[in-house]
């Protein structure tokens, strides 16, 4: 198609010397198809073109019947003149039709063209000037109007749109000829063979052109902050825990975490249960690890770790549940084996907390721990909460630990994502005494909000581990969300998480630094 506009253009422009309009020389043909042929030809300096852009108004349907045979306004007023004697209001539908009396009839008052007397409707005068059918005439004609003002009162009435015409303005380029010759795009081996190389036209490379966008994959925004807490984590001598356990027990979820069986978070309306298969066993050894070797083949067992009791540390949370163990009362109500295998989408990342701490009762030293994945909640889905979300959990072990080093530890955390303005409220949570929620003031919203909830392990939870009663232990958690909604400057979690998240907003938006606003 291209190729034969070319010629008709080269045609038209070899007939004179003088520019030429497109609209006029092709006026049915569209201006993409007249772009690539001048593109094509212009490449090659055979002609040279301008871009014109101009607005034309064009007549709606409605204003063509007004152009063609006369407004509402001026029906109406024919009607009533031709009736000598008068006519009735009822009668006018008839006579104009019922658009044309319900619009024409109140613009002829407002013209003081007729009259009304009774229910009589009278002429005012003898002739009238059809204003709105000159003016759309005019435009028809012209496709636009000397006054603005008319223009924009037609647009609103909407017997006018406006269209965006290109056309173009062309003249002869400095290699101009009548005829388009073919140009070869690649030198083949037969053009060697023959000699024809040294005949034939090679198409010029065009080194200004942009090359084809590459497809590649991008970083989710969450993935982005998760990187940045990370660093944070490892800067401060943490080690991140493995956090591929999805499904849990209820033991480890709830009871290890010396959470009571009749907890609401329990209830079906917090916790996502495991139909099939319903319950798993009760606490038992992880089978021995093995290293790969690269050809797939393992390596002999690596040794042994201190063999830990699981029974017994069943039994000792069971007991600290039912009728209460070192130093505590417990909870005193009748403790359900059932209750603590049965298998839940983890609610909290401090699943994998416990299960860590279990395993340093083996060997019980200093340590920083940290965890970020997802946890699950069988919550209601709106702008600020999903039934799934990410959780960022730091614990540390010592001796001699106290709450005002925890205090501290927290500004000295927060600090490093940004946040220094921090404060304390006092929290109830099942397995930490004390418990503090951490509030954060928000530049950009001008108020504190929540961050986090931390708070000191109850003896509890560590002492049936086999944790030394002297140790003290540290844990806090934050959603990744709320951070990364804020440095994104996202309102609705659902467009940052989820089957509406925007792909552009996934591949355009840079990384961040936690420590900048």
């Amino acid at each position: 198609m291209a190729t034969d506009l070319t010629a008709k253009v080269l045609d038209v422009l070899s007939q004179t010397d003088e520019p030429i309009l497109s609209t006029d020389a092709f006026p049915s043909t569209p201006s993409s198809e007249i772009k690539s042929a001048l593109d094509r030809l212009k490449s090659r300096e055979m002609v040279a073109y301008e871009t014109l852009d101009k607005d034309e108004a064009i007549l709606t349907p409605e204003a063509e019947d007004i152009a063609a045979n006369g407004s509402h306004e001026a029906k109406v007023f024919e009607a009533v003149l031709q009736a000598v004697e008068g006519m009735k209001i009822s009668d006018l539908p008839k006579a104009v039709g019922q658009e044309s009396a319900k619009i024409g009839r109140g613009k002829a008052f407002k013209e003081g063209w007729i009259k009304k007397d009774n229910d009589i409707l009278r002429a005012n005068r003898e002739s009238i000037t059809d204003t709105s059918r000159e003016q759309l005439q005019t435009i028809q004609s012209t496709r636009t109007h000397p006054d603005p003002k008319i223009l924009n009162d037609l647009k609103k009435r909407k017997l006018v749109t406006m269209h965006k015409v290109i056309s173009y303005k062309l003249s002869k380029g400095p290699k101009f000829a009548r005829q388009f010759v073919k140009e070869q795009t690649d030198l083949t081996a037969e053009m060697l063979a023959s000699g024809t190389w040294n005949t034939v036209s090679f198409k010029p490379y065009n080194f200004k052109s942009m090359g084809a966008p590459t497809g590649s994959g991008a970083l989710h925004p969450l993935n982005k902050v998760r990187h940045e807490f990370r660093q944070i984590f490892f800067e401060m001598g943490f080690e991140e825990m493995p956090t591929n356990r999805y499904v849990e027990t209820g033991f480890w979820n709830f009871d290890a975490l010396f959470v009571p069986q009749q907890h609401p978070a329990r209830d079906q309306q917090d916790t996502f249960f495991i139909s099939d298969p319903p319950y798993a066993d009760r606490p038992r050894e992880d089978p021995q690890e093995t290293q790969h070797l690269p050809n797939g083949s393992a390596s002999e067992p690596l040794p042994k770790k201190p063999k830990q009791d699981y029974e017994q540390y069943f039994e000792n949370v069971k007991e600290v549940h039912e009728t209460g163990k070192y130093g505590s009362i417990g909870y005193r109500y009748p403790y359900n084996d059932d209750e603590s295998l049965k298998l839940v989408l983890r609610t909290h990342t401090t699943a994998i907390s416990t299960y860590m701490l279990h395993k340093l009762a083996a060997n019980p030293r200093p340590a920083r721990y940290f965890s970020i994945d997802r946890v699950f909640r069988n919550e209601s889905v709106d702008a600020t909460h999903l039934a799934e979300f990410h959780q960022v959990e730091g614990v540390i072990a010592d001796y001699g630990l106290t709450l005002g080093g925890l205090i501290g530890f927290m500004e000295v955390f927060f600090a490093k994502m940004g946040i220094h303005r921090l404060r304390f409220k006092p929290a109830y949570n099942p397995y930490t005494e004390p418990s503090m929620e951490i509030f954060g003031f928000h530049e950009g919203l001008d108020k504190w909000v929540e961050i986090g909830n931390s708070g000191m392990f109850r003896p509890e939870m560590l002492e049936p581990m086999g944790l030394p009663p002297d140790m003290r232990i540290y844990g806090w958690g934050l959603s990744l969300e709320r951070p990364t909604m804020i440095k994104y400057g996202v309102r609705n979690i659902r467009e940052l998480l989820g089957h509406k998240v925007d792909l552009n907003f996934v591949e355009s938006n840079p990384a961040v630094r936690l420590e900048k606003d």
